[in-house]
């Protein structure tokens, strides 16, 4: 398993692929320099009249519902569609759904009228596409979901895709196989936008390894890992976030070797 994560950080950083994003106001610049820090190449767009030259010249979608808008919604559905129809890959993050009825709506059309190849939230947010109803505060998730690993298989059975559970041990599961990643640390949760990166991150490795599982994997690894690091080498949430950069930028193969990876 660890050789393909390290195939996939390599292709990665040969292939510098274009990362459409259309993601939320509070995360652009953080998601961007992410992306840029792991090796890709973010482009954020949001104008409906460019939205389907954008996708033809990307090699994969990152969808974030965080800042919704009407337009931003039929941008977004447009998006969607022309990704399917060129079958470039895409990674919905489905922030907050379950705080609002019109957020749940817009996620819920997402996923139920488009080709979704991953979806990534936190545990109350992957609870709410499946039907349950969780509060959401925020962005944050109240509470624990005891069953999120059952959740999160009905959820990628049902939709025919991966889901990604985030929390103490992440979970990543095409329902039919399914990994915990025990990597990261409690500063992420500290930190606006840990969750839309590890999206975006995740959304990078698709368009390098058509695996959508080890794909995902991947991405949950390299965050989990650089945030361990940080965590280790910072005394508060400024110096976190600067060292946690570092540490995407500067990741290799090494640091894989520090991957706590279970077969669930």
């Amino acid at each position: 398993m660890i050789k393909i994560l390290e195939d996939n950080l390599q292709s990665l950083r040969r292939e510098n692929p274009l990362i459409l994003n259309i993601t939320n106001v509070v995360v652009t610049n953080i998601t961007a320099n992410a992306l840029l820090a792991i090796g890709a190449s973010p482009v954020m767009a949001y104008e409906e009249e460019e939205i389907e030259e954008m996708i033809s010249i990307s090699k994969a979608l990152v969808v974030n519902i965080g800042t919704l808008t009407k337009e931003l919604v039929q941008t977004t559905f447009t998006a969607i569609k022309k990704a399917n129809d060129l079958s470039i890959p895409v990674i919905f993050d489905p922030v907050g759904v379950g705080a609002t009825t019109y957020r749940s709506k817009v996620a819920h059309d997402i996923i139920n009228n488009f080709k979704i190849d991953a979806i990534r939230g936190n545990s109350s947010e992957i609870a709410n596409l499946s039907g349950f109803s969780i509060k959401t505060k925020g962005v944050d998730a109240d509470g624990e979901v005891g069953e999120i690993v059952d959740l999160s298989c009905d959820l990628a059975q049902k939709h025919q895709c991966v889901v990604c559970a985030s929390g103490a041990r992440d979970i990543i599961t095409d329902s039919k196989t399914t990994y915990g990643v025990k990597n990261g640390d409690i500063m992420l949760t500290k930190i606006t936008g840990s969750g839309c990166i590890s999206t975006a991150v995740m959304g990078a490795f698709m368009s390098v390894d058509s695996d959508i599982l080890t794909a995902c994997l991947t991405g949950a690894v390299m965050v989990g890992i650089a945030g361990e690091i940080a965590g280790s080498r910072s005394k508060g949430q400024g110096q976190f976030q600067t060292v946690f950069f570092d540490n995407l930028s500067l990741f290799d193969k090494e640091n894989l070797k520090l991957s706590k990876i279970d077969i669930l």
